[in-house]
């Protein structure tokens, strides 16, 4: 059992609270992620920057959410591999690449599988990729801000991957039908 509790506007630190109402107003609901980061103002509002700045990145949102779904499958985070299952479908990310990547098995576009195992070593790695990785991505048509990018996408997960793992952040019933469970047994 967490010691974490899922805030509501109300019932959060008066600096969230604007940007939960924000987030709920986006997405038609809070997500019980935001929930949790509520209880640190200056966490809620880093989630909400990095995302809305990876938004802006040069990827495209189909590619976005690949590589968010890449490190979260990585990092073995049920809930975030949920939540970018559905955001896959919704940002139009074919269904035979968003179900690889949940499988663990190879993607069938070059480009993207380029993409899908350069994220990886850059997570399993901990940001030591080799410069021949860097070198064969960018010769897959991705650039040097590319690389930089995937970064930034990897920090994102790292932060909400790492706080679902000890927050045990319950599944919002909208992420139910893409809920998902890794294949791996976490140290306790």
């Amino acid at each position: 059992m967490s010691i974490f509790e899922l805030h509501t506007p109300e019932s959060a630190p008066e600096d969230s609270r604007e940007t939960m109402v924000a987030v709920e107003n986006t997405y038609g609901f809070l997500p019980n992620i935001y929930g949790v980061f509520a209880e640190s103002p200056s966490v809620i509002k880093a989630y909400t920057s990095i995302t809305q700045l990876l938004s802006r990145s040069s990827f495209s949102a189909a590619e976005q959410q690949l590589m968010l779904l890449t490190a979260s499958a990585v990092n073995g985070c049920e809930y975030c591999v949920a939540a970018h299952t559905m955001a896959g479908k919704m940002c139009e990310l074919d269904n035979t690449m968003i179900e690889a990547v949940r499988s663990g098995i190879p993607i069938p576009d070059p480009k993207l599988a380029k993409l899908d195992a350069f994220t990886k070593s850059v997570v399993e790695n901990r940001g030591w990729v080799s410069a021949d990785e860097i070198d064969s991505f960018i010769a897959a048509g991705f650039t040097k801000a590319q690389v930089l990018e995937v970064v930034l996408a990897v920090s994102l997960k790292t932060l909400s991957n790492y706080v679902n793992h000890f927050a045990d952040t319950p599944l919002d019933d909208a992420l139910e039908p893409t809920a998902w469970k890794a294949r791996h047994i976490h140290a306790a």
